[in-house]
């Protein structure tokens, strides 16, 4: 944007001749009428106004005034009528006046219980509460705005840990500073004069602490398998004794016995039989001898003569 410089009024004194400081020999006219003088007076009203009639404006000043009144901010309004922000302040202004000695006489009604209007006013009931959840006080924010019923809603908003909460309350205005009534969870649990529970507190996380849930690495869950019972070992039952190994004596060599006449029977060969063992439990090895069990042969001298040997 080039700045201009006033040469002086044209020949007719109807326009407004301006040159370019820079480049002398271009110079521009300016229309000398109502709207440059009340930019040049500072009356921004009759600026607004002018754009109106004109038709330049896309949003009135009576309509900036109701959406500001139902609730809006400046820049919502600006962006829905596409005008900048500061021609909206100037029709905003009044009713944010408005709006904020709306919220604070509010604070000042009476919350309307079963049994009828309290004693105490809203902001004392809130005041209590807030001191019995350890909540800081100093760190709400009131409002208030006009609802399609024409009815004043009151907004208290306040923020615990890292959520946003909000209450609001249905403002009559009247005597003794009118009433209030609830309309959400959240302004019925603040009026509660002995909650039974309370609202929910987070602490902040700390930025130590966020960066080290963000490095900490997710891993999997490992299955574990399950170990099998161990088995029952049976009893295991006493090794048997092992039997001592008794050396054989060669048999004597015998000369070919020729066969007798007539031959007695041999007697039968008597053993001794050990006691039995008064509790056996398992079998006992055999006797030690000298020779295996064999029935005794008689030589030839004995079968002749008729003896019997004490081998």
């Amino acid at each position: 944007m080039r700045a201009l410089r006033v040469i002086g009024l044209d020949e007719d004194g109807k326009s407004v001749i301006l040159e370019d400081p820079e480049n002398r020999g271009e110079r521009f006219t300016l229309p000398a009428d109502e709207r440059l003088r009340a930019a040049l007076r500072g009356d921004l009203a009759r600026l607004g106004q002018m754009q109106i009639e004109s038709g330049e404006a896309l949003m009135r000043p009576r309509e900036i005034q109701a959406r500001i009144r139902a609730g809006e901010s400046i820049d919502q309004v600006a962006a829905a009528a596409g005008m900048p922000t500061h021609r909206i302040e100037r029709f905003a202004y009044p009713v944010l006046l408005e709006r904020s000695r709306t919220a604070d006489l509010a604070q000042r009604a009476h919350p309307v219980r079963e049994d009828g209007p309290d004693v105490q006013t809203l902001g004392e009931v809130v005041a209590h509460s807030f001191g019995q959840r350890g909540h800081d006080l100093s760190d709400t924010k009131w409002d208030a705005w006009r609802g399609d019923d024409h009815r004043w809603i009151v907004q208290l908003q306040w923020k615990t840990g890292r959520s946003e909460n909000r209450a609001h309350w249905a403002f009559h205005p009247g005597a003794q500073g009118g009433t209030v009534t609830a309309l959400d969870d959240a302004a019925v649990d603040l009026m509660d004069p002995n909650p039974n529970r309370t609202l929910r507190t987070v602490r902040p996380v700390t930025q130590l602490a966020r960066q080290a849930l963000e490095a900490t690495p997710v891993l999997p869950a490992i299955p574990v398998a399950e170990e099998p019972a161990p088995l029952p070992v049976p009893a295991q039952a006493p090794a048997p004794v092992a039997a001592p190994v008794v050396a054989e004596t060669p048999a004597q060599e015998t000369l070919p016995e020729p066969e007798p006449a007539s031959a007695p029977p041999p007697p039968p060969v008597q053993t001794e039989q050990e006691p039995a063992a008064e509790k056996p439990v398992r079998k006992d090895p055999p006797p030690k001898r000298g020779k295996k069990n064999h029935p005794i042969v008689p030589s030839w001298e004995d079968v002749l003569l008729g003896v019997r040997s004490n081998r």
